[in-house]
This record gives structure tokens, C-alpha cells and sequence, in this order.
């Protein structure tokens, strides 16, 4: 299902609607195939590891120089000469992962994968997605002109907003005067309903928008409100009516979640938008976003799939600390359902996935539980995924629930710590936010290490300097 971490959608929790439905459509384009090309290597390729620059901006090279880390193969882009041969072939090029040398191909033959496997740079070829006959449309929500909520003296600074900072301690780290200035963070959602237009947006410094599903959209304002929402948690800057985690960060808007089918080809579309996100210079990615089940079945992910190694996106979180970047990862909303664990890519290595807390920091009924397939604690970290307080589709104040939001809470405070502690590499951050928490010494597989306190995050790496 949609796996916003959202569970009402599928499993968060988000109320109904994290998009507004229109009528059905037949699939864009016929009936299509995806097949998932992982490739035998990158011969033949234009770019070099003496020249960076062509394939990676300058931001993301001044990341990695001062975390000394050293561009490498993997940042290498996949060989032109193996593209060209796939679209010789009749193959439309739907997006590559260079991290993982492999390519998202689009064909109208149900037998491509065979001819595919047959080739002498193809290492293995899956299908990961068959169009359905018809889709819903989405549609635009109309805009309210206010919030819902007016300015209250009987609000602290952060409105209606206060008791989601307060849970885990950032307020001082605000107070100091950190508050995401300087750092730049990548939302990968499903569509960003309204923020354009929303009027409480006005002042979000978001720097650019990119869309990796499939079909394509042409407007990522116009799909699922999840993506805004999850924004508002970070972004949001109107004093004693709501403000955020992350108010003074800037904000890329990314879409890698198709709502109208769930299908594997959704990890590609992942894998891509962080290696674009890499690419552009993000320092920290949100994804409330996490997958097991798909409308094939017989594609779902199993158990033992869990180990941050097997599931393509997985393999592309786990890479993202030693590219220099902090993900944080909603956990998921399965703890109440049959599957109970967390999903793909939350159990990757080396980020920060998230479950969900009360505001009376008990566990929520829903938020996945741990641990990894190969018994590495999950989730990391808890923060409040009850009653949140979000900016909708529609530009008015909303309470929802779900590791969707524990998820940018936690990312927006993780910005501010870095902006607090810059000589700290990505992985040393990811270590002080786990060492921070409430049960760090006694981890468990539902609330992981527990509850960060961000101050005492702040003060243990001022203490190492």
C-alpha cells in the first residue's frame, strides 16, 4: 500500500485523505512494464573520479571534503554505452542508480526480461511493476485562506506546535540559536498538495522540486497532501501559532511515491531520488516513506529481507551516511496489523528510523517494531507520532498520527544539531542522537534506544571538541 508513513492510507493513521481523488482513468501510455537492469559493470563510461564536478555540484563536493570522504566508483554515473544499447533496443530509460549500477527500463513486451538477461552487460533483470488497466486521478484541494487556528497569548513560541519540540528537548538548541539555518534537507514523499499556495508557506525557503515516479506528473503541488504535511512539521515558522523543527533550513522537494499503485519499482524511484538529492547537496533526507507488501504479492518483501542489504533501497540508505548525509526514516505503522516490524528502507545501516510516541511518550499502538533481520536494534529513536500537529492539503491545521511525523520532527532537530556541531561528520551526528536517548544502555526492539534529548546531543559533542 501507499506507504506514506501514513497508515491510512495504508497504515497510518493519517485520517482519510492524504490526497484528493478524482475519477479513474485508463493507464497513461497502455500496458507497460517495468523491469528492474542490474548491470555488470560500468565500462565504457565518459565521467572520471579526477572530475567530480561533471556529475556532482559543488555543494555535495564541499560535503564530502569536509567529512573527508573520498568520491569513489559508486559516484561514477552508469555507462552511456550500456544506455544507448538499451534504448536501441526499444527500452525507455526510466531512472538509474549509479550506487547500485542498475537500470529502470520501460517496455510494452511482457517478455523483456528474458531478452534482457540474454545480454552480455546484464547481470540480472526483474520486473518490478505491471500497469493496471486504470488509475485515479488526483486532484487539487482547494485553499483555505488562514489556518483554522488564530494567534493566542495562551501560546508559548511554537503554538500549537510546543509539546512535539518539547518531547525530546530541542527547544534549547532553538533558543541558542539553532534552528537549521545553513543546512539543506530533501523531502522524498509522494506530492506536496498546495505548498505553493498554502498562505502559513509563504516564508519556507524551499530551492527546487523534482519527480521521479512513474507516470510522471508535472505537478508535484497537485498530488498527495502527505508530503505537505510532513513539511509543515520541519518547515512551518509562524510564531505562537506553529512553528517547526527546522524553521530556518531550506527545503528540495522530491517525489519517489506513486499513490495510485504500490509496486517494487517504488524502490527505484527511491534509489534515484537520493542520488539526485546526493547529487544537488542535501545534508540530511526525510523519506516517511517505508514498503513490505505490493499489489503483486508475490513481490512482497518477507522477514528476512530486513537486513539493510537485500531491498534496493535498502542498499541505498545504508550507503547515505558514508556519502556524507543524515537519513531519517519513519519507521512505519505496522505494529498493530500482522506484520508488526518495520519496512524497507528503515532497516538499513547507519540512519535514524523512527517510531512513534504519545505525548505522554508511551509507544503508539501502531509504530513498527524492530529489530533488523540480522539483529541490529530497530527502531533507533522515538518521538511523538500521536495527535500532531500538521499544515493539510487544504493550508488548514490538522491532527494526525503516525511515524510519518516522528520522522521530520526528529529530522528537523537533527538539522539544528548539525548546524550546532558542523565538524561532525554524518555518521558521528546519527552516533550522538542514538547516544542521547533515554535508554540508550538498555535498547529494546520498540522503542529502540529511546527518546534523544537534543540539548544533551548538543553538550556530549561540544564535550568531544
Amino acid at each position: 500500500m501507499i506507504r506514506f508513513f501514513l497508515t491510512t492510507f495504508v497504515m497510518l493513521a493519517i485520517s482519510t485523505a492524504g490526497y484528493a481523488q478524482g475519477g479513474k482513468i485508463a493507464y497513461p501510455g497502455g500496458k507497460q512494464y517495468l523491469v528492474r537492469v542490474m548491470l555488470t559493470d560500468k565500462r565504457g563510461t565518459t565521467y572520471s573520479l579526477d572530475a567530480p564536478e561533471q556529475y556532482l555540484s559543488w555543494r555535495s563536493l564541499e560535503r564530502r571534503r569536509r567529512q573527508g570522504i573520498a568520491v569513489d566508483s559508486t559516484d561514477l554515473p552508469v555507462s552511456p554505452i550500456y544506455i544507448d544499447s538499451l534504448r536501441g533496443r526499444g527500452m525507455d530509460i526510466v531512472c538509474k542508480s549509479k550506487w547500485n549500477n542498475c537500470v529502470l527500463v520501460k517496455t510494452e513486451s511482457k517478455d523483456a526480461r528474458e531478452m534482457l538477461e540474454r545480454l552480455p552487460f546484464v547481470k540480472e533483470a526483474m520486473t518490478v511493476f505491471s500497469s493496471p488497466d486504470s488509475i485515479r486521478l488526483t486532484e487539487r484541494e482547494d485553499v483555505k485562506d488562514s489556518l483554522g487556528i488564530a494567534k493566542s497569548p495562551d501560546y508559548g513560541v511554537y503554538g500549537v506546535a510546543e509539546e512535539q519540540i518539547k518531547l525530546f528537548n530541542g527547544v534549547p538548541l532553538h533558543e541558542a540559536g539553532f534552528r537549521g539555518r545553513g543546512m539543506l534537507i530533501g523531502i522524498l514523499d509522494g506530492g506536496f498538495m498546495n505548498a505553493d499556495k498554502i498562505p502559513a508557506f509563504k516564508n519556507i525557503d524551499v530551492v527546487g522540486v523534482k519527480d521521479f515516479g512513474t507516470p510522471h506528473t508535472d505537478d508535484i503541488y497537485a498530488e498527495a497532501s502527505h508530503g505537505t504535511m510532513v513539511l509543515s512539521t520541519m518547515a512551518m515558522n509562524m510564531p505562537n501559532m506553529f512553528v517547526g523543527t527546522a524553521p530556518d533550513a531550506r527545503y528540495l522537494l522530491v517525489r519517489s511515491e506513486v499513490s495510485a499503485t504500490e509496486s517494487l519499482a517504488e524502490e527505484d524511484y527511491w534509489a534515484a531520488a537520493v542520488e539526485y538529492a546526493d547529487s544537488v547537496g542535501v545534508d540530511l533526507i526525510n523519506s516517511s516513506l517505508g514498503y513490505n507488501t505490493f499489489d503483486d504479492k508475490s513481490t512482497n518483501h518477507r522477514y528476512r529481507d530486513l537486513d539493510g542489504r537485500t531491498a534496493l533501497n535498502s542498499r541505498s540508505a545504508s550507503m547515505l551516511a558514508r556519502k556524507g548525509i543524515v537519513l531519517v526514516n519513519s519507521a512505519g505503522n505496522s505494529g498493530n496489523n500482522t506484520w508488526k516490524k518495520i519496512g524497507t528502507p528503515a532497516d538499513a545501516s547507519d540512519i535514524l528510523a523512527v517510531g512513534a510516541l504519545t505525548k505522554n511518550k508511551v509507544n503508539t499502538v501502531f509504530s513498527s517494531v524492530g529489530p533488523s533481520a540480522d539483529g541490529r536494534v530497530k527502531p533507533d529513536v522515538m518521538a511523538m507520532g500521536c495527535a500532531c500537529s500538521v499544515v493539510d492539503g487544504d493550508g488548514t491545521l490538522a491532527k494526525k498520527n503516525g511515524t510519518s511525523f516522528a520522522s521530520p520532527l526528529t529530522c528537523g532537530m537533527v538539522a539544528c544539531l548539525w548546524q550546532a556541531l558542523p565538524d561532525k561528520t554524518a555518521l558521528e551526528i546519527i552516533d550522538l542522537v542514538r547516544r542521547s536517548a533515554h535508554q540508550y544502555d538498555t535498547p529494546d526492539n520498540i522503542f529502540g534506544y529511546g527518546i534523544p534529548d537534543f540539548w544533551k546531543a548538543y553538550e556530549m559533542g561540544k564535550a568531544q571538541e
